[in-house]
């Protein structure tokens, strides 16, 4: 259930036994997206009447982020993946640093904050180890719709002079298309006085997906999705029901596993624009792509090197630059991966290379020469996407691989283990004891089973 802890305590304790070589098969169920509901909670906050949100995905960062608005004195319901949340007796305090520490998306909280209640005060967010996020952005944003803002030991501080009066309206262009200041700014301008337009704003179906939300409640945004967006301030927003997207990036992540083990599978529910950079990538490198309404078929078949570059949407994802950087280390050929949104999303390539593959890193480009095979390891993804790039690799080995960091993993994806094993994977959740080291871990007898066709969350 959304918001209590699960049996997957002591994460850091836990690894996937996996057992490679398996040819995956079925259908995958895809879960809402993370990036979309984390907002959407958050956007929650502009209303005093009761949000319903559907298809919520059952992760630690969904649980941390209902933590952060119980807090705040948010009343939460969950049933299922279906979350109630009534916004009406939030008192505005200091979030403590404990309960921000480590999800970036506790910051959206400050635009809702500041423009209904007149001030907020959020500590500098976190989150995964893959390069400076500065939230330049965000704080020049506000302060061209008129907020007061002051950074004192590490917490943002934001209030409006003139207590009883609204945020006004501006007109601001963003250095670059950051996602987080693009979602901060929409939320904090829909109760602003007079219209704000957003030049150089992000793009991502995330964006897309709180602005359709927004506008359910009341608000009066345009043109989300494009690189100009307009929202003209409205007095009050009121409640509504929503269903969050499917996670293009779940989904992007079980296709490109089934296109390095030769699978055919399908996935779905999902929205096929917002995959359309993989799929390109994908049957450029040699698998069979069909999409069948809001279901996408790949047939795997020898893998052909591609060149890949990331890009704010519509360009291919930064949070695919992992698990497809597996899948390029067994490509005939050489592939070239730059990564040009974070300058430290390359923690994986260390240990890809550890399991056989033949990759350089040189300025945040990764040189691949394709290897035959990849052997099976002892490792510890480091965040989210490089944990899910290592899964990918243990997929593709002949032998058996332990993979830990499954704090990072249970972050961003549903039940991961169950999906891959109701697709034909010899994989096990085990429960070990940690050695000194980070990098030596030794199984105890503990393990937990996967059951098949359950929701294990």
């Amino acid at each position: 259930m959304v918001c209590e802890s699960n049996n997957k305590s002591y994460l850091k304790s836990q690894n996937l036994k996996i057992i490679g070589g398996s040819t995956l098969r079925g259908e995958v169920k895809i879960s809402g997206a993370k990036n979309s509901a984390l907002v959407l909670l958050a956007g929650s906050l502009l209303t005093d009447e009761k949000i319903i949100l559907d298809n919520v995905p059952l992760l630690t960062d969904i649980e941390k982020m209902c933590k952060i608005l119980k807090n705040l004195g948010v009343k939460l319901t969950t049933n299922d993946h279906q979350l109630t949340i009534d916004s009406t007796h939030v008192s505005i305090k200091e979030l403590p640093y404990e309960l921000v520490h480590g999800l970036r998306a506790s910051f959206f909280c400050i635009g809702p904050l500041l423009s209904r209640f007149g001030e907020a005060s959020i500590p500098l967010p976190g989150g995964c180890n893959i390069g400076k996020r500065p939230i330049n952005e965000h704080i020049n944003g506000l302060k061209a719709l008129g907020a007061d803002i002051l950074i004192e030991k590490e917490i943002v501080k934001a209030r409006i002079l003139k207590k009883g009066s609204r945020l006004n309206g501006s007109n601001i262009k963003l250095n670059c298309p950051s996602v987080g200041a693009t979602e901060t700014l929409i939320m904090a301008a829909c109760l602003a006085k007079g219209r704000t337009v957003i030049e150089n704003a992000a793009r991502e179906p995330e964006i897309q997906d709180l602005c359709q939300m927004l506008n359910k409640m009341g608000a009066k945004i345009y043109d989300s999705g494009k690189e100009k967006i307009i929202i003209d301030g409205v007095q009050k927003l009121h409640g509504c029901s929503h269903k969050v997207i499917p996670d293009r990036i779940e989904a992007g992540t079980f296709l490109i596993a089934a296109a390095a083990t030769s699978s055919s599978i399908s996935v779905s529910p999902v929205i096929p624009s917002h995959l359309e950079a993989l799929l390109n990538k994908l049957e450029e490198s040699g698998s069979k792509v069909l999409i069948k309404g809001n279901s996408i078929s790949i047939k795997g078949k020898k893998i052909k090197a591609v060149d890949v570059e990331t890009a704010p949407f519509p360009g291919f994802p930064t949070d695919l630059q992992a698990p497809f950087t597996a899948l390029m280390t067994v490509a005939k050929g050489r592939s070239k991966i730059s990564e040009t949104i974070f300058e430290n999303r390359m923690n994986h390539v260390e240990h890809l290379n550890q399991m056989g593959s033949s990759i350089l890193v040189k300025n945040n480009v990764a040189y691949i020469e394709g290897v035959n095979e990849l052997r099976g390891e002892t490792l510890v993804g480091s965040d989210l996407r490089s944990a899910a790039a290592l899964i990918i690799a243990a997929l593709i080995s002949k032998t058996t691989s332990h993979i830990y960091g499954l704090e990072h993993l249970d972050r961003g994806y549903e039940n991961f283990e169950v999906k891959l094993s109701n697709m034909g994977v010899e994989i096990i959740r085990e429960i070990t004891e940690k050695n000194n080291s980070d990098s030596n871990y030794k199984s105890s007898v503990i393990k937990e089973k996967i059951s098949t066709g359950v929701n294990a969350a």
